[in-house]
């Protein structure tokens, strides 16, 4: 084995280092000094992040199964701008009385769920794929149950736990179809099998498998049914992390996969079966999201709204579709983040986590109303705020396939705009309209709380109107050379 191979790895390599030294601190540094644990990885992963403008590396390696190009590594650096904010958000919780005691395994857990969807985004063989998938997916049990002392984080666990073996099993059933048809594994000889063989009842059958296997870690509807019971479940630093880092490396895999693998049956196979799964996703994450009190299931709701949207990348199958991905997860991370931010702040002060909490949160807590009010605006696509650009971006490249299907697809989510605007106003109004007495006091949230509310309050306003970022995108995926052309 030629280990130099490795060196095609700089990111993976990077954040096992991190890992590495977050497990020698939390194991042999002296009690009293473990209560530094939480800033010294913030500090660590924001240096390794940093440390990724000199990674940037290109070509494949394991013979073919490991692919580095310009997108995967933008992507990753995506992932790890998330990943820094909800390590800083976290810090007070993880310090608290009853999480101090796990707290080097709560940070080694989401170092290592982050090192599979790493695995995930540069798979070019499904066994690869397989296990990024396992690793990001099974310590996301252990994070979600980590409030030991409370039945819902249990019952959370266990619900995660279960859809995960199942979504597993069905994304593995559909794997072993395409494997009994082509005979390969590697996403390239499958593709050439699919070209030359045609559309046969069985690749129908496996590919319906393997959107479903992936629409249960989307949060996709019909495969949603988890997602509400989880997110009010987990501790909320856990629930921050599962709505936007975990679902952008997994949209992320999912384009790759039915373009590079799937895409000779783009128009005749999974082109409609996205369309159905897209429509239900945002109509039903919005109906539902309006009926919700608990702010948790609310930004549940809202996050499988959201993932409809990202999926609209997805479907639109070209070079500008997966650079509007990319900017979509990016705007989604700052904005849902934010949201998360002021919840965090607001339960760890007082353990409020109604909406009718939240009425005249203004009058006690002016910068945690204003907060919260702009990522609602964000994620509600309000202009000029970063969401609106985002949204307008991947309705663009939806359109430029050209299709009425897709005219009348990216009408009906214009259409569930509105509807998201309604009920994402609501919590504004409760902070800002309603004249009932406050319940949550003044008070003064860590200075790691509003530094992470800070940075992605910034990302929200600034974000949009860095039009260089967006054009960053689309220069990195155009420069991957990715093959599109089997979908026309």
């Amino acid at each position: 084995m030629d280990y130099s191979q490795f060196l095609m790895m700089p990111q993976e390599l990077g954040l096992l280092v991190v890992f590495l030294l977050v497990f020698l601190f939390d194991t042999f540094m002296p009690k009293k000094s473990l209560g530094a644990l939480p800033v010294f990885t913030s500090v660590l992963f924001g240096a390794f992040t940093l440390a990724n403008y000199f990674m940037l590396t290109r070509g494949t390696a394991f013979s073919g199964m490991f692919e580095t190009t310009a997108s995967t590594f933008v992507m990753k650096v995506i992932l790890n701008i998330g990943m820094l904010i909800v390590l800083v958000q976290s810090i007070k919780w993880s310090n608290s009385e009853f999480q101090a005691v796990r707290r080097g395994e709560y940070y080694e857990l989401l170092l290592t769920t982050l090192f599979g969807m790493y695995l995930m985004i540069s798979a070019r063989h499904f066994l690869l794929f397989v296990i990024g998938l396992e690793t990001a997916s099974l310590p996301l049990a252990a994070l979600v149950a980590f409030n030991k002392n409370r039945y819902e984080s249990h019952e959370a666990a266990a619900k995660y736990m279960f859809t995960a073996i199942f979504s597993s099993a069905i994304f593995m059933l559909g794997l072993s179809f395409v494997y009994g048809l082509t005979g390969s594994m590697y996403f390239g000889d499958i593709a050439a099998k699919v070209l030359a063989g045609g559309n046969s009842v069985l690749l129908i059958t496996a590919l319906a498998f393997v959107i479903a296997g992936v629409g249960f870690k989307l949060s996709l509807v019909p495969f949603h049914l988890w997602t509400a019971d989880v997110y009010q479940g987990a501790p909320t630093a856990v629930t921050s992390y599962l709505s936007v880092i975990s679902k952008g490396a997994a949209a992320y895999a999912f384009l790759i996969i039915l373009v590079q693998v799937f895409g000779a049956v783009y128009s005749a196979v999974w082109e409609w079966m996205l369309y159905a799964l897209i429509v239900l996703t945002i109509t039903l994450g919005n109906l539902f999201a309006i009926r919700q009190r608990n702010i948790k299931r609310f930004l549940a709701f809202s996050s499988i709204s959201q993932a409809g949207y990202i999926m609209l990348g997805v479907v639109a199958a070209n070079e500008l579709g997966l650079a509007s991905l990319m900017f979509y997860v990016l705007v989604y991370i700052v904005s849902n983040l934010a949201a998360f931010g002021v919840v965090s702040a607001i339960e760890n002060f007082s353990g409020k986590v109604s909406i009718d909490d939240y009425n005249g949160l203004y009058k006690t807590n002016p910068r945690l109303a204003f907060t919260m009010m702009l990522a609602m605006f964000s994620l509600a696509g309000i202009p000029p705020f970063a969401g609106f650009f985002s949204k307008f971006f991947i309705f663009v490249g939806a359109l430029e396939t050209g299709s009425v299907a897709i005219y009348v697809l990216v009408l009906i989510a214009l259409i569930n705009t509105i509807v998201s605007l309604y009920y994402y106003l609501l919590v504004v109004k409760a902070m800002f309209i309603r004249q009932d007495d406050c319940v949550i006091p003044t008070f003064k949230s860590a200075c790691s709380e509003r530094l992470a509310m800070t940075v992605c309050t910034l990302g929200i306003i600034f974000i949009g109107i860095a039009s260089c970022i967006y054009t960053f995108l689309v220069e990195a995926v155009n420069a991957d050379n990715i093959i599109f052309g089997l979908l026309k």
